[in-house]
């Protein structure tokens, strides 16, 4: 029988009892015991150096501990933490070898162990990515029920300029609103395309889009500034599951017409990209029968949303049983004496919470569940 699966030293004294019987060969013993021949002959040979007590279990810690921290670099490791709680062991050490001359100090880990032993810090808490909320199936019975949008892929100009052409669609009518080459995602260029489409055409029920930016980051809920200004507008963002274009698919094929007949070969610049653009959608809108539609023009089907463009954005309102905070330029939130990082992306602005158990709140932004919190630990849960 192995010694794992029994008293190891009991083990041992049966061997070597067998073996000085001499009924077994060191084979057989090891067959018997279900050890290794190495091993019979080890513990054979340590009971002839020492006896029955040779065969207790001996321990495996070094007889000298070369590297061990010196019990004064200890000390003042430790204090000098206490008196600055939040200095690192990277800086205490340069810290104290200017002021202790003579003292063997460890390596910024074995520092690190020796506060963390101390119970000097706290485990840094592993980062979650934020959880996708799941795509919502897309349903637009009437126009301006769903925009689509969307970058076509980059390219570059016969001037050496990158042109990121942002594409909106109506989804119900495929009347595409906007195809505008912009010099890159960046959110405030696109934000002021967006702003333009709105007080043109009207304000959507909701829009839909990838996870990229400047639709969605990873901040809490997928955040970015972008879609905080369209829920504030009222307009509710539907983003796809990451890496299902499929679940946009109108408007990847869009964007293939797009490409083939607007950038091959692309324009030497982008005012003469643009109007490429331009030409292409008017052609696209009014004059290309769609196979979707039955062949009429999308043109011909779509009509402005009845949800004018507010002249000033309005602000929340909450149920008179919820508590209103404010969240700091840097999105942190201070409720019952604790403050709490909720997102930067919604500096400057008021949210909802709502008690849902003792001492359990949820977190509003307009409608928008943001998160749970909870009092216990003061720590969000998405």
């Amino acid at each position: 029988m192995p010694f794992a699966t029994t008293d190891p030293p009991m083990e041992r004294a049966r061997l070597v009892a067998a073996h000085l019987d001499g009924l077994y060969s060191v084979t057989e013993l090891a067959d018997r015991f279900g050890v290794s021949r190495p091993t019979v002959y080890k513990w054979i040979e340590r009971y002839r150096e020492g006896g029955a007590t040779a065969l207790a279990d001996r321990s495996h810690a070094r007889h000298e501990q070369r590297h061990r921290t010196c019990p004064e670099a200890e000390r003042l490791i430790v204090e000098a933490r206490r008196a600055h709680p939040s200095w690192g062991a990277r800086k205490l050490l340069p810290y104290l070898a200017h002021r202790h001359d003579g003292v063997a100090w460890p390596a910024a880990s074995t520092a690190a162990e020796i506060l963390s032993r101390h119970g000097l810090t706290k485990p840094r808490r592993k980062r979650r990515p934020p959880k996708h909320p799941g795509s919502i199936p897309l349903a637009a019975d009437t126009p301006n029920a769903v925009w689509t949008t969307d970058f076509k892929g980059q390219f570059r100009l016969g001037d050496g300029e990158l042109c990121y052409p942002l594409t909106v669609c109506d989804a119900h009518s495929r009347f595409i609103l906007s195809c505008h080459g912009l010099l890159s995602v960046e959110q405030y260029a696109a934000l002021k395309q967006f702003e333009r489409l709105f007080t043109e055409y009207g304000l959507p029920l909701a829009i839909r889009s990838d996870n990229g930016v400047p639709f969605a980051t990873q901040a809490l809920c997928g955040l970015s500034r972008l879609s905080v200004w369209w829920i504030k507008l009222g307009i509710d963002h539907h983003r796809i599951d990451p890496g299902q274009p499929q679940q946009n698919g109108s408007h990847e094929r869009m964007h293939k017409t797009l490409a083939a007949d607007t950038t091959r070969p692309p324009e030497a610049d982008m005012a003469r990209q643009q109007s490429r653009f331009d030409d292409w959608r008017v052609e696209f809108n009014d004059d290309r029968p769609h196979e979707a539609l039955e062949y009429a023009t999308p043109g011909s089907i779509y009509v402005p949303s009845p949800r004018p463009m507010p002249a000033v954005l309005p602000e929340p309102e909450y149920p008179g049983h919820f508590e209103v905070r404010y969240l700091s330029k840097d999105g942190n939130v201070r409720f019952k004496g604790h403050q709490t990082f909720v997102s930067q992306t919604l500096s400057h602005e008021h949210i909802g919470l709502e008690e849902t158990a003792d001492g359990v709140w949820d977190l509003y932004f307009f409608d928008r569940l943001l998160a749970r919190l909870d009092e216990r630990t003061w720590k969000l849960t998405a």
